[in-house]
């Protein structure tokens, strides 16, 4: 039965592949579903790392006397 859902294939080192059973097993779920899982908790980490990044980088340049108060943006 076809798919909607877009498939990746991926090489995987042999203790890889194991641990990756190993916690798939742990949780009941199939492998596929605990890499998907896996693979949306990475990026989800990398988007906060990208978005620390862009805070820090504000934060540089970031001034209290240019900074507009809680009053002049809601009046």
């Amino acid at each position: 039965m076809p798919t909607k859902n877009p498939r990746v294939n991926v090489v995987l080192d042999p203790e890889i592949y194991k641990t990756l059973m190993k916690l798939a097993h742990n949780q009941g779920i199939s492998l596929s579903l605990f890499s998907r899982d896996l693979i949306k908790e990475a990026l989800e980490i990398r988007e906060d790392l990208y978005w620390q990044k862009e805070a820090e980088e504000r934060e540089k340049t970031f001034s209290q006397k240019k900074a507009l108060s809680h009053k002049d943006i809601w009046e």
